[in-house]
């Protein structure tokens, strides 16, 4: 049975504007950006359901939002994420938050807000407990996803609590503003460092002020768990006396937004589904590195998850485009992604400098991998030097190489058909018209290789020396 896990908060509305820009504006100092994509996500309250609903699990989603074209487009967003709307109100005294972004060549330039402040209404706060009371008995655990935007008052905050606590539900709480007395009786809150110091008055610095501000954290919420984010350090935790940090497992961060909805909301599915708190944050600790490799407001699934619990770099490497296929249409959403392929017999400075170059042009680095029958086919009966697991195991271990898949014929023509990468990538000596599979992908480009650096060479070297 699924598990179902309320979120009651502040449903904003995230749009992007994705474009390039060549020129500069007549008119002032500024870029023209020609706009190539618009889309609209659901931010806030509502990009923690998208996370939940990415798992696996049912979401009740609470809000207060306009009655205006914004509030009609999150409304449309939850049906088409398969979340039931009755408890989504739209009030002609809110305007939905919108949050517009302009993003060129993959960065952010400019962020324009529009949205009013306005707290809910006696009938409105009144409607949101009534009707969570008659939910409840389903509910495993509630999210509170507090962006300061005005339906969570002191008085709807503390009596969601109560309800819980009468219930026996779970309350998570990701916080704002520097008064954390109006989430006492949460079972966790959420705060990031930054969060956690404007709370408690504690500067961080160190495991002892981070341990100290756990304490304060405590005091002031008078729970026995407590956790505070600590971005690219990982996460810390107080339980009882025990004090504990788990690393983060990435230090590569490309883009933040959202990252804090998505640590709550796996921490939620994780309790809904029984785990204790250290496993439901070395799941959140999982997630959080995933998310924070990709662009916007983003989301994790189950897949990517088991996927980076096998830590090893054999687990990047897929006999077949078949086996491939069962992650890659998950991995593939909200990301470029690039492929190239090669023997890559002995790895040298050559390659690396190419792949990495690679990497950088997108998001999600593929490399198809000659496999022993296809690298003698080319080369002929006396490669490859090394073997195909050495070699894919070898390229899997670069750390801007997320997958290997290794194919069987001459040419990646099949793997191509199915992968459809955004960009495919070949060596400068290519002509690129003639380039293999160029016809299944949105665009090809030539990397020059590096001088003198070919594994042909270094054969010839090492039989030299010899």
């Amino acid at each position: 049975m699924k598990k179902k896990i309320a979120v009651v908060g502040d449903f904003m509305l995230d749009h992007y504007f994705h474009g390039e820009a060549k020129r500069l504006s007549p008119e002032a100092p500024v870029p023209v950006v020609l706009v190539k994509e618009e889309k609209y996500l659901l931010g806030g309250a509502g990009n923690v359901v998208r996370n939940i609903k990415g798992f696996g699990a049912e979401v009740y989603a609470f809000g207060i939002i306009g009655k205006d074209q914004e509030g009609a487009k999150i409304i449309n967003l939850l049906i088409n994420e398969g979340v039931f709307v009755d408890n989504i109100f739209q009030s002609d005294s809110h305007i939905t938050t919108l949050k517009s972004r302009i993003v060129v060549d993959g960065h952010q330039i400019v962020r324009v807000d529009k949205e009013k402040l306005v707290e809910s209404s006696l009938n409105l706060q009144k409607l949101v407990i009534d009707n969570l009371i008659s939910i409840i008995h389903e509910v495993d655990v509630l999210v509170i996803s507090d962006y300061g935007k005005g339906m969570l008052n002191d008085n709807l905050l503390r009596e969601i609590i109560n309800l819980c606590n009468r219930k026996g539900v779970k309350v998570l709480v990701d916080p704002k503003g520097k008064d954390f007395t109006k989430y006492q009786g949460a079972y966790l809150v959420t705060p990031n460092k930054l969060e956690a110091i404007l709370a408690t008055g504690v500067e961080i610095f160190d495991k002892k002020t981070i341990k100290t501000a756990l304490a304060r954290l405590k005091d002031i919420l008078q729970n026995e768990n407590q956790i505070i984010t600590l971005g690219s350090e990982g996460i810390a935790m107080l339980r009882d006396e025990d004090f504990s940090v788990f690393p983060a497992l990435s230090k590569d961060v490309i883009d933040v937004t959202g990252a804090g909805d998505t640590v709550i909301a796996s921490l939620a599915f994780q309790l809904a589904l029984g785990k204790s708190l250290e496993e439901s944050i070395v799941f959140s600790n999982k997630a959080a590195s995933i998310v924070v490799q990709k662009k916007g407001s983003a989301v994790v699934t189950l897949g990517e998850i088991e996927k980076l619990s096998k830590k090893d770099s054999y687990m990047k490497v897929f006999d077949n485009i078949d086996d491939f296929e069962e992650i890659y249409n998950e991995i593939r959403i909200n990301r470029k992604v690039v492929f190239t392929n090669g023997c890559f017999d002995i790895l040298h400075l050559g390659h690396v400098k190419y792949l990495k170059e690679a990497k950088f042009n997108g998001d999600l680095l593929i490399v198809g991998l000659n496999s022993n029958a296809s690298v003698r086919s080319i080369k002929g009966p006396k490669r490859p030097v090394n073997d195909q697991v050495d070699r894919a195991t070898i390229l899997a271990a670069l750390e801007f190489v997320d997958y290997v898949v290794i194919f069987n014929e001459e040419t990646p023509i099949e793997l191509l058909e199915k992968i459809k990468p955004d960009l495919l990538v070949k060596g400068g000596d290519y002509d690129i018209q003639n380039v293999v599979g160029r016809e299944f992908a949105k665009e090809t480009i030539l990397i020059p290789f590096v001088e003198g650096k070919s594994t042909s060479e270094l054969i010839k070297k090492i039989i030299q020396h010899n």
